[in-house]
């Protein structure tokens, strides 16, 4: 298994990972450090994806025409600095910003041509090994571990280790330096150069993402993707900051690495699962979301700090299983010239939910938690009823 090519690829996916959410846990601690209001804390949360979506488009377009090795690296390097700047910004909230966006560059990288990559790599000409519906398993699974990993060692280091503001930014940096060796001696997949009089940007038009099945499953679901997972280790720390006191740091770990632990521990299970539904594993974990969310209203009603604990795990199996069948669904409508381009416009989707809980906090001195989220879980269930008809009349393999 080790010696799979995928394997050269994955340290510097999971990395980039990593740097975009071990800002999770801190975040406690960056108001009482740093003495930002919630508003701002949360903006920084979110602030990423104002690197993320042109990490995801403009990377794939430059992957899909001039390969796969040289623009992953380059979000290696990126990632790198962004953990810098992370590490020297605590009273800066410019310098906050910016490492943020920046690391959302990276993030945006490893997922769009991270995961084309490994995709790639897991093909069977390439590695024989690889089990039906290892090219989004493969990926999704590097990229919530790395998540939940990095999310797990920062809150560690933040609630019993020194300086919490800098020691793990400097970590994931060692970290990634290490990365770079393995992913420079991995398998280019993608050689072709471009083609005569063309240009780059012309590759950021992928007519795939106009296609109704796109527009009729994947869009409606997309963004409940990390909607979900930032209800469930965001605004669930919040609500129970009082109760938990100068442990805040510690209980945001615990209850993103429950999230994402769940999120990683299904994703094996997706393709069994999707193939046993007929194609409608999208629709149960969008019906899973909207239970989660409902159990996250009752969660702020009650103020409870343990019930969170049920919350985050049944959230972290809907992320789970909507983010493969998502991205099998997109891996089953590109073609191979686009497939790093759909696959960042669908990382984009799932990103632009990332930026609930800022939205939510926010609205918190004309709405509480309890209405907003309730608010949410009707456009949750919404949605489903959006994506069951649509996955229903476009199925893998039926374009529409």
């Amino acid at each position: 298994m080790t010696r799979a090519p995928w394997w050269r690829v994955a340290p510097a996916v999971f990395l980039l990972a990593w740097g975009g959410n071990h800002f999770t846990p801190l975040l406690h601690l960056y108001e009482e450090l740093g003495r930002y209001a919630a508003w701002q804390a949360n903006l920084l949360l979110g602030m990423y994806v104002l690197g993320l979506v042109p990490g995801l488009l403009i990377a794939a377009a430059l992957s899909d025409r001039f390969g796969r090795k040289p623009v992953l690296v380059t979000g290696v390097l990126l990632g790198i600095a962004a953990s810098v700047m992370l590490g020297l910004g605590l009273h800066s909230f410019v310098l906050l910003c910016a490492g943020r966006a920046l690391a959302g560059v990276g993030v945006g990288i490893a997922m769009s041509v991270g995961s084309s990559w490994i995709k790639e790599l897991s093909a069977p000409d390439i590695d024989p090994s690889a089990a039906r519906g290892s090219g989004a398993r493969r990926p999704t699974l590097t990229l919530t571990i790395g998540f939940g990993l990095g999310a797990a060692v920062t809150g560690i280091l933040a609630q019993w280790a020194p300086d919490p503001s800098q020691l793990p930014y400097v970590v994931h940096a060692v970290l990634s330096i290490v990365a770079l060796v393995p992913l420079i001696r991995a398998r280019e997949t993608l050689t072709a150069g471009p083609e005569a009089g063309t240009h780059w940007w012309q590759d950021l038009r992928i007519p795939a993402s106009g296609g109704p099945a796109f527009r009729r499953v994947i869009v409606p679901a997309a963004p409940w993707v990390f909607a979900a997972a930032g209800i469930a280790y965001a605004i669930m720390p919040a609500i129970a900051a009082r109760q938990m006191g100068e442990w805040t740091t510690l209980y945001a770990t615990i209850l993103t690495v429950l999230t994402l632990g769940t999120g990683a521990l299904v994703q094996p299970y997706v393709a069994k699962l999707d193939g046993r539904t007929r194609g409608q594993a999208l629709s149960i974990g969008l019906a899973l979301m909207s239970l989660g969310i409902v159990l996250a209203v009752v969660a702020a009603i009650l103020g409870s700090p343990i019930l969170p604990f049920f919350v985050a795990p049944v959230l972290g199996c809907a992320y789970g299983i909507t983010v493969v069948a998502g991205l099998t669904r997109v891996q089953a409508i590109a073609t191979p010239q686009d497939l790093a381009g759909l696959t960042g416009v669908y990382y984009s989707l799932t990103y632009s939910g990332f930026l609930l809980p800022a939205v939510l906090a926010a609205l918190l001195p004309v709405m509480s938690y309890t209405v907003s989220l309730a608010i949410v879980a009707v456009i949750c269930v919404i949605c489903l009823v959006i994506v069951y008809t649509g996955s229903k009349r476009f199925r893998p393999g039926i374009t529409g």
